[in-house]
């Protein structure tokens, strides 16, 4: 660690020998860099980085690179690319690699924390990256496609959005917003993995967009730029998930799930010998002998209504139980295996309940309040009861018992004896067909038998032989089909419905015994045949065969059994397979209507009426009441008739009550995101509400259906059981309208209720929820009405500045040739009422296109090249935050005027547009003007046409100054001036504009050479060059120095507009320079007021506070011995001024 700590130390600047690592050292001073650490929000330097080596805090040498990479990172993120100490981190941070790599402890791909830059580097996408996490790879994914989205004129929307305005620049900006974050940062955050998941990401971006619409105009394009990508990120975000289900469970099913469970559980607990429980209490009776006024209930009917799905309440489905339970205690005696088996039951459905709700964790309901012990006092109480009676009838059933024995012994002397004759063996007759009773019966139909014990159901017969004897009686031998009731089988094994197994018990019965028909159909054929002539209760389904030996079922492969006479037809429709559990089997069709074919069971519910203190005369309060066959209590969420709105409202009953016959009830109202006024970017959760300043006293008939407003705690966590997913709502913030600003609260009112009122259960989820934010429902309606505004606005002229900063070619280049243009048009002058430049017609002839123009629309156009004008290198989006800002500080009377301007451009254009097919709006157009509007004549806009350069002028620089292509927009540039002694290398002769009438040998207009300064450019001797931004109206100047004057051949020339020129390098302190050029005076016979400039001292200039604010403060890294840092400033600029006339004198300049 040592070792790579000393390579960063001790590298020096090749030439210069100056130590690379001094302004890594210690962090920047809080008091002249306030501002570094709201955008630096991890600092770093080589002071903590040895201290943390000394006292051993690195585990191993990757902690230590990370945090010299952080150190790193901060630089650049905070320094402009090309500065000084952008440069010193790059370098050092290839050093430092490079010493890692020698040392071995690099790893291959050793940054993660910018992994977009290192695969674009290495060409390795993020899929193929074993590196790289699949969150990391999410987030980049992200990133990207926010990064790289592009309109479909090629423009790269996230320009603005890469780094924060500086103070400077927008002071405002920071005091308007109020968490300011760019891409960079994200970027920073990504790399040192703050993020642990996508949707902190995704807030941080929808952040960032708010920002933009919060400060911006909504007619700019920076804002529409801002809802575009806003969409981009969350579409991304949507294609990312895919087909995942983020969204709660369902509810109802998991509690319909719940209560089937323990059902099947309850019935199919045995005891130590396998017998169910449940099957002594399978003949209770539904209706009960001591309340037949009651709903009829048994286990039957409790199974039908699972398998629909009616209970959807706990507490239902336990009573419907617990009553089948306690009606077979009631209609048995204490002792009996019922009574005991029913005690059982009970006790084991409480045991599995608590089980399954988890005592209230799983599902919270009010059926969890009855316990065991609750049972065990009742059960006890109700033998207290039975018992003394049941003892009192045994002594009489004795007694009578008794009397009848003696009466039996009686008659038993008195009867004489009894011969018995046996049966003699005759001879049988045997046939295929048998006629009884006018019935004929085949060899392989089906019939119903009496049953053997008169409680039972007919058997089931397949007929196999037909005979008479010699009696005549006629007989028939055949197998028996076991329901599942007669089989022996596991509780847990499910039949098909109306199934039958074929036995291996073959018996003989006289025909006579035949109660009716019935058909018998193979498994393959039940389902899609149907026998032609029978009712459907008498066709039955085989599957299997069972074995009464050993208690087995097995399924049959070939359907073995002697035809029938049976005629089969196709069914219209197949039936569906439907399997039951066993202790189901046994149901009819009086079952079924018991269960009824409602939708759910409800709990029984009863007014609730309450005091209420202060109430009006007449008026009734209520905890509790019904309404259209809907209950409502106090606390409940309702549907409210809304008209003209594309959602109802809601609100909420915190009172109700009954007045005059007619239910009222008052509460406070919810709105939608819809109806509050917000950004488009701001990001809502699904079906989410806010607590609007709206109460409400309504009427019971504007209720349109029940929902339930849930905090964010409980939306995440649970929801109510009878209420769908659809009408679960979320509000955890209030809408207040006359600050038009949303605020969290702390939650609704809570309610406690009287016994009678029935609260509502609650489903609680095994794991919480993470509901997703999505776009507001107002984003693409905003989108789409800006695309339309700003659809006519040409920004192509723009579009060149659109593109990265650290994408843009940091070498200077050769600018391009342009044509000069000369037209009638060159002398215009600027007129403030001039009309912007508007796309015109299509170019298919005849084809109409909408005229969108706006106040904000016109302002742009016309401030927009008066502010590029100012500041020629500021990029599309910089130029378009500057025009929102000026928009904003316009007088409302201005902005009036703007938009009566507008409506009469509209108007004015829709009346002169022609039908036919239009030229380009560009041709004939001065090109000056860029969107629209003509610069006027100023101290920016005309030339000197003899006045010369000297020296002192940047033009004798060469580089680091760039050469800039063509003049700025806005600046004329219309003379040519004599060369200075002192200019760069001579431009090579094929880049000169040959046959240009009156400017022989003339560079092409705004044409520099490689070697001139980016702003002033300096010729190379013997070419012309064009300078622009200096002139002089008045009469010609001397020249200030022996030995330069101007060229005889050279004419003066009128001002001409001329082309914008392409895209311009980033040039330092441009702002400053230009501002240094607005400020010559054409009365002047000198470039500057050199001679104020000397004799300024420090005592004579006097700086507000917000003077020495701008002051290039960063220039210096500290005021050293200084009282102040304009003091400091001060004798710098002494010794420059030194330096510079000893560099004069020294050369002979």
């Amino acid at each position: 660690m040592k070792n790579i700590y000393t390579a960063v130390i001790e590298s020096r600047e090749s030439g210069t020998n100056r130590r690379l690592c001094d302004l890594f050292m210690v962090k920047p001073s809080k008091k002249d860099y306030p501002d570094y650490y709201k955008v630096i929000l991890e600092p770093m330097d080589l002071k903590t980085i040895e201290h943390n080596i000394r006292i051993e805090r690195y585990a191993t040498e990757d902690a230590l690179m990370e945090d010299m990479k952080l150190m790193f990172r901060n630089a650049r993120h905070y320094n402009e690319e090309g500065s000084q100490v952008y440069n010193d981190a790059d370098v050092l941070e290839k050093i430092l690699k490079d010493n890692c790599k020698e040392l071995g402890t690099l790893a291959e791909e050793e940054d993660l924390g910018s992994p977009k830059l290192k695969l674009r580097k290495i060409g390795v996408s993020p899929k193929k990256s074993k590196y790289i996490t699949p969150l990391q790879q999410r987030l980049n994914e992200l990133y990207d496609a926010v990064r790289n989205f592009t309109d479909r004129r090629g423009r790269r929307l996230s320009t603005i959005f890469l780094r924060l305005p500086s103070r400077a620049e927008l002071p405002d900006y920071y005091a308007t917003i109020k968490r300011p974050i760019d891409m960079e940062r994200l970027r920073s955050h990504m790399a040192g993995g703050r993020y642990q998941d996508v949707e902190s990401l995704v807030e941080d971006f929808s952040l960032m967009f708010n920002n933009a619409c919060i400060y911006n105009e909504p007619e700019s394009l920076i804002y529409r730029d801002a809802l575009v990508l806003h969409r981009v990120l969350l579409e991304t975000r949507k294609q990312q998930e895919g087909g995942e289900d983020s969204g709660p469970p369902n509810v109802g099913h998991l509690v319909r799930e719940l209560i089937r469970n323990l059902f099947v559980s309850v019935l199919g607990h045995q005891d130590e010998e396998g017998r169910c429980y449940s099957d002594s209490l399978a003949e209770i009776p539904a209706v009960d002998p001591a309340a037949p006024e009651k709903t009829p209930q048994n286990f039957d009917v409790i199974r039908v209504n699972v398998d629909r799905g009616h209970y959807r309440r706990l507490d239902v489905f336990q009573e419907h139980m617990f009553e089948v339970m306690e009606k077979a205690r009631r209609l048995h005696r204490t002792d009996s295996e019922i009574f005991e088996d029913a005690v059982e039951l009970q006790q084991f459905f409480i045991k599995i309940r608590d089980e399954l709700c988890k005592n209230g964790e799983i599902l919270q309901s009010t059926s969890l309040n009855y316990t065991s012990k609750h049972l065990h006092s009742d059960v006890e109480q109700e033998k207290r009861e039975k018992i003394p009676k049941e003892i009192e009838e045994d002594k009489l059933k004795t007694e009578e018992e008794e009397k009848e024995k003696n009466k039996e012994r009686e008659k038993a002397k008195d009867l004489p004896g009894e011969s018995w004759k046996s049966e003699s063996e005759s001879e049988r007759v045997y046939t295929q067909v048998c006629s009884f009773e006018n019935i004929t019966y085949h060899v392989g139909d089906f019939v119903y038998v009496e049953p053997s014990e008169p409680n039972l159901k007919p058997h089931i017969v397949c007929i196999e032989r037909l005979w008479e004897d010699e009696a005549g009686g006629k007989w028939l031998h055949g197998c028996w089909f076991y329901r599942p009731s007669e089989t022996f089988h596991l509780t847990t094994r499910k039949f098909l419905e109306k199934e039958v197994f074929k036995s291996d018990y073959y018996n003989k019965v006289s025909i006579s015994k035949i109660l009716g028909k019935c058909v018998v159909l193979f498994v393959k054929d039940y389902f899609k045949m149907q026998a032609e002539g029978y009712r459907a209760e008498d066709v039955y389904i085989c599957e299997s065969r069972y074995a009464g030996r050993n208690k087995s079922f097995k399924k049959i492969k070939i359907w073995a059994v002697t035809a029938s006479s049976v005629k089969l037809v196709a069914r219209e429709v197949p039936l569906p397979v439907f399997r039951v559990a066993s202790m189901f089997a046994k149901h009819d069709k009086q079952t079924v209507a018991y269960a009824g074919s409602g939708s759910f069971i409800d709990k029984e519910r009863e007014d609730v009426p309450i005091e209420m203190s202060g109430a009006d005369p007449g008026c009734q309060h209520y905890e509790q009441l019904p309404y259209n066959n809907v209950w409502f209590k106090v606390g409940d969420c309702v549907y409210i008739q809304s008209h003209g709105l594309s959602k109802p409202r809601v609100a909420r009953i915190e009172k109700l009550w009954v007045q005059n016959g007619t239910t009222f009830f008052f509460g406070p109202i919810f709105i939608h995101p819809e109806e509050t006024e917000h950004e488009p970017t701001k990001m809502f959760y699904k079906r989410e509400v806010f607590l609007s300043q709206l109460e409400e006293t309504l009427p019971i008939t504007c209720v349109t259906g029940k929902c339930m407003v849930s905090s964010f705690k409980d939306y995440l966590s649970c929801r109510p059981t009878e209420i769908s997913e659809e009408d679960i709502l979320l509000c955890e913030s209030r809408y207040i309208d006359t600050e038009k600003q949303i605020k969290k609260f702390k939650g609704l009112k809570r309610f406690s209720f009287s016994s009678k009122v029935v609260e509502d259960e609650i489903y609680y989820f095994r794991k919480v929820i993470v509901p997703q934010k999505e776009a507001s429902p107002v984003l693409d309606k905003k989108i789409n009405e800006l695309e339309v505004k700003l659809a006519d606005v040409d920004i192509d002229d723009d579009m060149e500045d659109m593109d990265d900063d650290d994408e843009a070619p940091r070498t200077p280049s050769l600018p391009q040739m342009q044509t000069p243009l000369a037209s009638d048009t060159d002398t215009i002058p600027y007129t403030p009422q001039s009309t912007p430049k508007v796309k015109g017609l299509s170019k298919k002839e005849g084809a109409k296109r909408k005229i969108n123009m706006s106040g904000y629309i016109l302002f742009s156009s016309e401030m927009r090249a008066v502010i590029k004008a100012r500041n020629p290198d500021f990029s599309f989006g910089e130029l378009s935050r500057l025009v929102g800002t000026e928009w904003r500080n316009l007088e409302a009377t201005k902005k009036a005027e703007y938009e009566e301007r507008a409506a009469k451009i509209v108007d004015q254009q829709e009346r002169d547009r022609p039908p036919q097919k239009q030229a380009s709006p560009r041709a004939g157009t001065p090109v000056g003007s860029l969107m629209g509007v003509v610069p006027s004549p100023s101290a920016m806009g005309m030339i000197n046409q003899t006045m010369t350069p000297v020296s002192g002028m940047m033009g004798a620089y060469g580089p680091p100054y760039m050469s800039m292509q063509g003049p700025h927009e806005g600046l004329l540039s219309v003379a040519t001036m004599l060369p200075h002694p002192a200019g760069g290398p001579p431009l090579p002769h094929h880049h000169l504009q040959h046959g240009m009438p009156g400017y022989p040998g003339m560079p092409h207009q705004g044409m520099m050479g490689a070697g001139m300064n980016g702003m002033a450019g300096s010729p190379t001797p013997g070419n012309f060059m064009q300078q622009p931004g200096m002139f002089s109206p008045g009469p010609h100047a001397p020249p200030p120095y022996p030995g330069q004057g101007t060229s005889s051949h050279l004419q003066p020339t009128s001002p001409m507009f001329v082309a914008p020129p392409p895209k311009t390098q980033r040039v330092l302190h441009s702002e400053a320079y230009l501002k240094y050029i607005e400020g010559l005076n054409s009365d002047s016979n000198t470039i500057s007021k050199w001679d104020q400039t000397l004799r300024a001292q420090r005592r004579d200039a006097h700086l507000t506070k917000e003077q020495e604010s701008r002051l290039p403060a960063h220039w210096l890294k500290s005021k050293g011995a200084h009282t102040t840092m304009a003091d400091a400033l001060w004798r710098l600029r002494d010794l420059m001024l030194r330096d510079s006339l000893n560099i004069c004198q020294g050369y002979n300049l």
